[in-house]
């Protein structure tokens, strides 16, 4: 995305609309989880999908979800197991379950695989956790791509600025992984598989959820600062 277009994307209606939302999607609810009955083995481990369902429905009371699909990124995986899933929402039925490359800046270089550290910050190249609403699709650098705007703010709110975007990327296949021995990385997107990422990208864009968990160090320290950032928030309105 040029930086032309990721500075309009601020004034679009979608953008426009979830900014003046986003009081009521950080408001907290309880968590919401599926019922015995209708989970199975190809979905996300049932602690991270219990968050993911509640930031979806958090989204959903807020009036911005037009898309009923759940995208969910489990960060803690290694970058070489599959660890986004697409979820009808409605049906909790699993319509994709793909592999996904994680940020430069989230994994060192003695072990690429693994995203450890996970940011905000325009120069950081880190993938950032959270929960994500989906925008249009545009044609850019790395061909057939799709907006994300964070909702979390001081944890995501950056995403457009950023452009943060989902993409298909050659480094994000089993191909790249036995010729270099790990899944590439990106400047902190969520790439895809090439094979794949039309399929993907054009079922989630306009007004779907996407949530992004790391592991329980790296939750812990989102949550924290989401906190940090609602009380810094309360007392400036005092």
């Amino acid at each position: 995305m040029s930086l032309r277009r990721a500075a309009s994307l601020r004034s679009t209606p979608l953008v426009v609309a979830v900014a003046a939302a986003i009081p009521l999607v950080v408001a907290a609810l309880a968590p919401l989880s599926a019922s015995a009955g209708t989970l199975d083995d190809g979905l996300p481990r049932r602690e991270l999908l219990d968050v993911a369902l509640a930031a979806y429905h958090r989204v959903e009371q807020a009036g911005l979800v037009r898309t009923h699909m759940l995208t969910v990124i489990d960060y803690s995986l290694p970058a070489s197991e599959r660890r986004l899933w697409v979820l009808d929402a409605d049906r909790m039925r699993v319509l994709f379950h793909e592999l996904v490359a994680h940020g430069r800046g989230s994994a060192t270089d003695g072990d690429p695989e693994r995203a450890v550290r996970f940011g905000n910050d325009l120069a950081s190249r880190r993938s950032s956790l959270g929960t994500f609403l989906t925008g249009q699709t545009y044609s850019g650098t790395h061909g057939h791509s799709l907006e994300l705007v964070g909702l979390d703010a001081g944890i995501n709110d950056r995403a457009v600025e950023r452009r943060i975007v989902m993409h298909p990327a050659a480094y994000v296949t089993a191909a790249h992984r036995a010729q270099s021995g790990h899944i590439g990385r990106s400047w902190g997107c969520p790439a895809l598989d090439p094979a794949v990422a039309a399929a993907i990208i054009d079922t989630i864009q306009d007004g779907s959820v996407v949530y992004a968990a790391g592991g329980a160090g790296a939750q812990r320290r989102a949550a924290s600062a989401t906190a940090g950032r609602r009380s810094s928030g309360a007392s400036s309105r005092t």
